[in-house]
């Protein structure tokens, strides 16, 4: 049973192969393609491809199921002897030329009803409703013209044979009805694979509105062909030998018994390849876009090519993917807004106003003469010279694990310690502070000042129910700012408090003692300090010809050429 298995899926994965080959070959990836990028001339070859495949399957299977009804016929008339010049025996060419008549007759019907469609995909029209009903109907159609061939096919038999016994001709039409039943559920299996462009193309950014392939006919398909058409023919054997309609078994076997069963076998393993792979192939191709997702690819869709069940699922599939994929992109625009950090939390949390207070080192930057630089320069140049700044404040204070709380016209607030934990929020923000104006001074050629402080804060949501944002309340976000507008006064780059070099660790040798003042709006003494490492390169901004000539130094020109162009 065991190797009867593997045989059975080698043979539907093998057809499995060879159809998705020869239908869609020359078009790779073709359920994945937008309609429009494909030409006229790969149009054209897929539609020939599928007529090939559509033609070999109808004309060839009708073919095979000719012969074997023709040696069943007389099998079962003779006796199952292997002799066929018995005068009770219908005439062979008679026979043959009925069968050969039904099979082209079965071709030109199948080609006229499958014409209009394959002109439809050729001609690269979109699909209203009325055309994707008649793409999906296509299998349904050929089954129509299949039976219609094979009864045509039997009166051709009874007006060219002069005189028909009734025991023959019930013969014969006994079988034809059966290899008409046959022939219908091979043909429907096999258009539905050929026809699947058409459909991929029909369902194309259209849900399936009803299930007409569905998964328990395509099982009708496959038990009529290897079980209810070769037991029915056993019973009619059977019961025209018991009833003196067919002659005894005149040998030690009996061929036409044997012949029938073949006959099942053969017929058996060409539905199951077909019908196995109608279903592996849909299951395959969502397994593989599962994964692709799982690895983050999110532009990830499955053609919608199947009408059973399994089609919803690629529908919903592609549904539910596009929904992923707006939900990244939200969450990114989010984050963008308030922060990689406080967009997690805020998904987590289900974005509930909490808070709390904690330790935290504070970072504030500002730039030189904003506002004159707002009145003389034009709005577009002064944007590119904010983006530019504000890009190297973001990576400094994101290498340094911090969080940007802010951006307020020409200065930023950033946070260290929250809503992300650290190990020293203040070693954070000082050594955030320190590289921060070395990349400025190198990279931009303005006057800015930093301010650090250091201690505790509320940190939360604040705001009304219905709209609200993450921010910091507490005096050192005070005091920052204060030390920013003393390090512009001062012209040095940064100026720390003494809490915030007491706190840290490693920081502490790096900073000396530069004086101690009362900042603005405070009472108290403030410890003012510089790092060690960062020399005066930022002078009050008359000493340096103003800021508006700093300005308008070589890089800033160069952004602001890239911006205006």
């Amino acid at each position: 049973m065991a190797q009867l298995s593997d045989a059975a899926a080698a043979v539907v994965d093998a057809g499995a192969r060879a159809t998705k080959m020869m239908v869609f070959r020359g078009v790779p990836d073709f359920d994945q393609r937008e309609w429009s990028s494909l030409t006229l001339a790969q149009r054209t070859r897929m539609a020939r491809h599928a007529t090939w495949f559509a033609g070999a399957a109808t004309v060839g299977g009708n073919a095979l199921i000719g012969i074997e009804t023709a040696v069943m016929v007389l099998f079962s008339l003779n006796g199952g002897r292997l002799s066929f010049g018995d005068e009770r025996l219908p005439s062979p060419w008679i026979v043959a030329a009925t069968l050969a008549g039904g099979v082209i007759l079965n071709a030109v019907f199948g080609m006229a009803l499958f014409r209009p469609q394959l002109n439809w995909f050729i001609a690269g029209e979109p699909a209203d409703r009325a055309r994707r009903r008649a793409v999906v109907a296509i299998p349904q159609h050929q089954v129509y013209a299949t039976f219609l061939a094979w009864g045509l096919a039997l009166l051709i038999y009874l007006l060219w044979n002069r005189h028909p016994a009734t025991v023959e001709f019930a013969a014969v039409a006994g079988a034809f009805s059966l290899a008409a039943v046959s022939s219908a559920c091979i043909t429907y299996a096999s258009i539905e694979r050929a026809t699947r462009p058409l459909v991929v193309i029909a369902l194309r950014d259209s849900p399936i509105e009803y299930v007409v392939h569905s998964v328990r006919k395509r099982m009708v398909v496959v038990w009529a062909v290897s079980s209810a058409v070769p037991m029915c023919g056993l019973l009619m054997i059977n019961v025209g030998r018991g009833v003196g309609l067919l002659p005894p078994v005149a040998g030690r076997i009996d061929w036409a018994t044997l012949v029938l069963a073949l006959v099942s076998l053969g017929a058996g393993i060409r539905v199951i390849a077909l019908v196995g792979s109608a279903i592996a192939d849909p299951t395959i191709d969502l397994s593989k876009a599962v994964e692709r997702v799982r690895g983050g690819d999110l532009s990830t869709r499955v053609g919608v090519y199947d009408m059973s069940e399994l089609g919803v699922v690629q529908h919903g599939f592609n549904t539910m993917v596009e929904g992923l994929e707006e939900r990244a992109r939200v969450r990114e625009l989010f984050a963008r807004h308030v922060g990689d950090t406080v967009a997690a939390q805020a998904l987590e949390g289900g974005g509930a106003a909490r808070g709390m207070k904690t330790v935290v080192g504070v970072l504030f930057v500002d730039i030189t003469g904003s506002t004159r630089l707002a009145t003389q320069h034009d709005p577009v140049a002064i944007a590119a010279v904010l983006n530019r700044f504000f890009t190297i404040v973001a990576d400094v204070v994101g290498d340094h694990g911090g969080f940007i709380n802010k951006f307020e016209g020409d200065a930023a607030l950033a946070i260290f310690g929250a809503p992300l934990a650290l190990d020293s929020p203040a070693d954070a923000a000082l050594g955030a502070a320190r590289d921060l104006a070395a990349q400025l001074t190198q990279s931009l050629a303005i006057s800015w000042g930093i301010g650090v402080s250091y201690g505790t804060v509320f940190a939360g949501n604040i705001g009304a129910e219905t709209r609200y944002e993450y921010t910091v309340i507490g005096d050192p976000v005070n005091e920052s700012a204060r030390l920013s507008d003393a390090a512009k006064r001062e012209g040095v780059p940064v100026l720390a408090s003494g809490a915030a070099v007491a706190a840290s660790g490693e920081e502490r040798s790096g900073w000396s003692l530069l004086s101690s003042r009362v900042l603005r709006g405070r009472t108290e003494p403030t410890e003012l300090f510089v790092p060690d490492d960062v020399k005066q390169s930022a002078r009050p901004p008359a000493a340096r010809g103003g800021v508006i000539a700093d300005l308008m130094r070589a890089p800033y020109q160069a952004i602001v050429r890239r911006s205006v162009h």
